[in-house]
């Protein structure tokens, strides 16, 4: 529940913006007395990324002020949080291995406290650099970007921070089905195939997820849940094929649970009617 003044809008840091507002730190680099803490990214789950889709995952912090700034002149400090890898002097330096907020929103707690709320942004396009190697499907460090500024207008202090908490970022996956033959005599064999692919942010596209476990599950007709039945180890082309006694109508789908570097892949459900 959002509860307090709104006393800051950030739309849009990305791109140019983003990067000069990384920068500036580095040439003003002093104690500004601001305090980010209970900061959360993507409510604590790994962000998992395809080819194309910009993805924006919510992100959360609170802000505690130094003496001689307020929360009822927000134009006066910003900061934000931001995720990194290796060395945050050259995430701040030239953007590279940097995904910045996309957005944020402040809420006044008191004149010293304000409670933000946001989302990163994460374009897989090459023209982004956000993931631009397989290589960036790893662990993400968090760094926050904090500056003050005179009441004249100029900078007065910047400083970069990194904290201990860390991101696990994910190349997407995606799984697909057939059962067949449709319809089905009771008793005879159903081969359910399929494939298992997974997102090359080198290429921007799709490519086979050869050698990984994946779980056959079906849902009979008229319940909820889907019950595993078997699991099948992908071909070298990502391929899946196994066979199955039909018994009952139902649902077949594949899912892939996922690992360190890839998202978990849940297929459509393919039906099978059995007579």
């Amino acid at each position: 529940m959002k509860t307090g003044r709104r006393i800051a809008t950030v739309a849009t840091l990305v791109g140019t913006l983003g990067l000069s507002a990384l920068s500036a730190p580095t040439a003003h680099a002093a104690d500004t007395g601001i305090t980010v803490s209970n900061i959360v990214v993507n409510n604590g789950k790994p962000i998992v990324v395809g080819t194309s889709k910009v993805v924006e995952p919510p992100m959360r912090f609170n802000i505690a002020l130094p003496s001689g700034y307020s929360t009822a002149d927000p134009d006066r400090y910003d900061t934000f949080p931001f995720l990194y890898r290796g060395s945050i002097k050259t995430a701040a330096d030239n953007g590279e291995n940097f995904i910045g907020p996309g957005g944020y929103t402040c809420y006044e707690i008191d004149s010293k406290h304000a409670r933000c709320e946001g989302n990163l942004y994460i374009d897989p396009h090459p023209s982004q650099e956000h993931v631009d190697s397989n290589s960036d499907a790893t662990t993400w460090k968090v760094g926050v970007s904090l500056r003050l500024w005179k009441a004249s207008g100029g900078l007065k202090t910047a400083e970069l921070e990194t904290r201990s908490t860390t991101v696990q970022l994910k190349r997407a996956a995606k799984a697909t089905t057939n059962a067949s033959p449709e319809p089905v005599t009771k008793g005879k064999p159903i081969t359910v195939t399929g494939k298992l692919t997974r997102a090359n942010w080198s290429t921007k596209k799709y490519g086979a997820y050869s050698g990984r476990l994946v779980s056959l599950q079906f849902r009979a007709k008229g319940t909820d849940t889907f019950k595993l039945v078997k699991k099948a180890t992908t071909s070298s082309t990502g391929g899946l094929k196994t066979t199955v006694t039909a018994s009952v109508d139902g649902y077949y789908r594949w899912v892939y649970y996922g690992n360190s570097t890839t998202g978990v892949a849940t297929s459509a459900s393919d039906y099978v009617d059995v007579r």
